[in-house]
């Protein structure tokens, strides 16, 4: 039988410093502040890209969210962790620089667990093949920042509740 490999997450103090570690479903389960990073992809349209987070996600499964988002490991650098992740989830490489970081707390009644983040923001373009991975992610879109608002103003409940929170803060991506 093989092992199941320990995934750990950086725990940070407001400012985003390095307090200790922490097993990523603990860290959830207790609410502790972690480092995490959200990735905002655009295309020439000035289109942003959705994911719609796949039903074996263990929270917030099947709302739709920015890109990307994950959390670093324990020696790797924020940016190369954002890369590494969009080529794992969506399968494609994008030139991203960070924008912004903001700090959320929000509780998943389904799975009982609390994303408290200090989350780092990046944006990108891209106007390639979007080749997803059926683990990460259900679907994709492509969404004019128009219609993101009136479908986040319709059906608020579809969406991941830091996606709306960073595109309330960070409305000018570009």
């Amino acid at each position: 039988m093989a092992m199941k490999k320990i995934e750990l997450v950086v725990l940070v103090n407001r400012k985003g410093r390095k307090t200790g570690l922490a097993e990523k479903l603990e860290a959830h389960e207790k609410g502790l502040l972690h480092r995490a990073f959200s990735v905002f992809l655009f295309n020439d349209k000035n289109e942003m890209l959705l994911q719609q987070r796949a039903a074996t996600k263990y929270h917030f499964a099947g709302l739709w969210s920015n890109a990307c988002c994950s959390h670093p490991r324990v020696s790797e650098k924020i940016l190369s962790a954002a890369k590494r992740r969009l080529k794992e989830e969506l399968n494609l490489r994008a030139s991203i620089k960070l924008k912004s970081t903001i700090t959320y707390k929000f509780f998943d009644t389904e799975s009982g667990l609390t994303e408290h983040e200090f989350d780092y923001i990046f944006i990108g373009k891209y106007d390639g093949k979007i080749d997803f991975n059926n683990d990460e992610v259900a679907a994709v879109k492509w969404i004019s920042i128009s219609q993101l608002k009136k479908e986040i103003k319709l059906n608020p409940e579809i969406f991941t509740p830091w996606f709306k929170e960073i595109f309330m803060k960070v409305n000018s991506f570009q």
